[in-house]
C-alpha cells in the first residue's frame, strides 16, 4: 500500500482552503448580482414607458452584467490549472474574460450615452448614437468578442501536451494590452464622463439658484438647501462607488500584473482581490438601476397591490371584527 507523502496532503489542504474562500467570496456577491440584475431587467421589460433609446442600451448592460454574475465564481479559478483539451481550455478562460469585457464595454456605451444626451440635448435624435442604436448594441458585444478571442485564433503560448492553465492561453503582450489599452483607459473615460456631468449640474445648480434669488429676494431659501444637499449626495455617491467598486479592481489589475512578472504575491491575495474586483466591478449596473425609481415601479407598484388586497382580506374577515 502506498501512502501519500505529507506535501501532496498540504497541497490537498491548501487547494481545499482556497476552494472555500472562492466559494465564500464570490458566490455571495454571484447571488445578488445575478437576482438584482433579473431584478432590474424584468422591472424594464414589463414597463412600456422605459421602452427607449437610453433604456435600450442599460438593458444590454444588464444582460452582460447578469451573465458577468453567472460566471464570477469562475474568475478567481482561471489562477488554477486545469484538465481541459485545447477546445475546451480556451473556452474555459475566452469566456469569462468576453463577458467581463463586454459588461466594460456596455457601461461604457451607457456613459457615452447620458454625457451626449445632457451635453448635446437638442441634436441628441440627430447623433449617431440614437440614430444606429441597433449598430451600437451590436459594436459593444462584437468587439469584446473579437478581442477576447485572439488567443483562440492564435495569439497564445500553447504547446503540444500543455497543461490547461491561465499562462498557456494568455500571452504576457496580450494582457498588458488588455489593462493598460483596454481595461483602465475604459474606466478613466467613464470618470471622466462623470466628473464632467458632475461640473454641467453644478453650473446648471448654480443658475436656479441666481434665478431662484432673483425672485425670492430672501437671501439663501430652504429650496437651495435642498439643491445643494441633492447634488452633495450626487458627488458622495459618484466618490463612493469609485472607491468601493472600481479601486479594487484596478488594484486586481496591478497585482496580476506583479504575478506576471514574477513577484511573489500570496495566491490568497490574488484571490482575495479577484474575487472582491470583480464582483464590486460588476455591482455598479445594480447602484445605477436600483437608484432609478422608474426601474423599480413595477415591482412597488405590485408590492402596493399585494398590500391593499390584504388589508381588504383583513377587513372583510369577521374573525377579526
Amino acid at each position: 500500500m502506498e501512502l501519500d507523502s505529507p506535501q501532496k496532503n498540504v497541497s490537498d489542504s491548501e487547494n481545499e482552503n482556497q476552494e472555500r474562500l472562492i466559494i465564500l467570496l464570490s458566490w455571495p456577491l454571484s447571488a445578488f448580482i445575478i437576482f438584482s440584475n433579473l431584478f432590474i431587467i424584468i422591472g424594464i421589460v414589463f414597463n412600456k414607458k422605459l421602452h427607449n433609446t437610453a433604456n435600450y442600451f442599460f438593458l444590454s448592460l444588464l444582460f452582460a452584467d447578469f451573465f458577468t454574475g453567472v460566471l464570477l465564481p469562475c474568475i478567481p479559478r482561471m489562477k488554477f490549472n486545469k484538465n481541459l483539451g485545447y477546445y475546451g481550455c480556451f473556452l474555459a478562460f475566452i469566456s469569462p474574460n468576453f463577458f467581463f469585457l463586454s459588461f466594460l464595454a456596455n457601461l461604457l456605451m451607457v456613459h457615452y450615452e447620458k454625457y451626449l444626451c445632457i451635453m448635446y440635448p437638442l441634436r441628441y435624435r440627430e447623433l449617431w448614437v440614437h440614430r444606429c442604436a441597433a449598430l451600437s448594441l451590436v459594436l459593444v458585444w462584437t468587439f469584446p468578442l473579437v478581442f477576447s478571442c485572439f488567443p483562440l485564433l492564435g495569439w497564445n503560448n500553447w504547446k503540444n501536451n500543455a497543461t490547461c492553465s491561465y499562462e498557456q492561453v494568455f500571452p504576457h503582450a496580450y494582457i498588458y494590452l488588455e489593462t493598460y489599452v483596454v481595461v483602465i483607459p475604459s474606466i478613466l473615460a467613464m470618470s471622466f464622463i462623470s466628473i464632467k456631468l458632475l461640473s454641467v449640474a453644478r453650473k446648471q445648480l448654480k443658475e436656479i439658484k441666481k434665478l431662484h434669488r432673483s425672485v425670492q429676494r430672501n437671501g439663501v431659501t430652504e429650496m437651495e438647501h435642498q439643491m445643494d444637499l441633492r447634488y452633495a449626495k450626487c458627488i458622495a455617491v459618484f466618490s463612493l462607488t469609485f472607491i468601493i467598486c472600481w479601486v479594487p479592481y484596478i488594484a486586481l489589475l496591478q497585482v496580476s500584473v506583479l504575478v506576471i512578472e514574477k513577484y511573489k504575491i500570496s495566491l490568497w491575495v490574488v484571490l482575495t482581490l479577484t474575487c472582491v474586483g470583480s464582483g464590486s466591478a460588476a455591482v455598479i449596473p445594480v447602484i445605477l438601476g436600483l437608484s432609478h425609481r422608474q426601474y423599480t415601479k413595477l415591482w412597488r407598484n405590485l408590492y402596493k397591490k399585494y398590500c391593499q388586497k390584504q388589508q381588504r382580506g383583513s377587513s372583510a374577515d369577521p374573525a377579526v371584527k
